[in-house]
């Protein structure tokens, strides 16, 4: 199932999918943030770096197949495979936007 998400949602899951940290990190806002396992990662060069260790962690592919809005933020729920403890999964990820970047963005189960 397709669906038509916002540009700068787009641009996070294509970089996630066909790009590298520096990409993914290229697509939030210089002061952006990733909550994910629990965990911070505020600001670019932060982003990255959580980027380039789950990608030399895992091997994944994460297909969205449904968007909402959820207490004002952008809930995209995508299913996830690959050799991650959990595999396969259904992932939501929340999205604040600011233009066509990613001004925060939390990763849950």
């Amino acid at each position: 199932m397709s669906i038509k998400l916002p540009k700068a949602i787009e641009a996070y899951f294509a970089a996630d999918r066909d790009g590298g940290p520096e990409d993914v990190a290229a697509s939030f806002t210089e002061d952006g943030i990733v909550k994910d396992k629990g965990k911070a990662h505020k600001g670019r060069d932060a982003v990255r770096a959580w980027m380039a260790d789950e990608s030399q962690q895992y091997s994944y592919t994460v297909e969205p197949f449904l968007i909402a809005i959820e207490n004002g933020k952008t809930l995209v729920t995508a299913h996830a495979v690959g050799d991650f403890p959990g595999s396969p999964i259904d992932l939501r990820f929340f999205f604040v936007l600011a233009g066509d970047k990613v001004a925060e963005l939390e990763i849950t189960v």
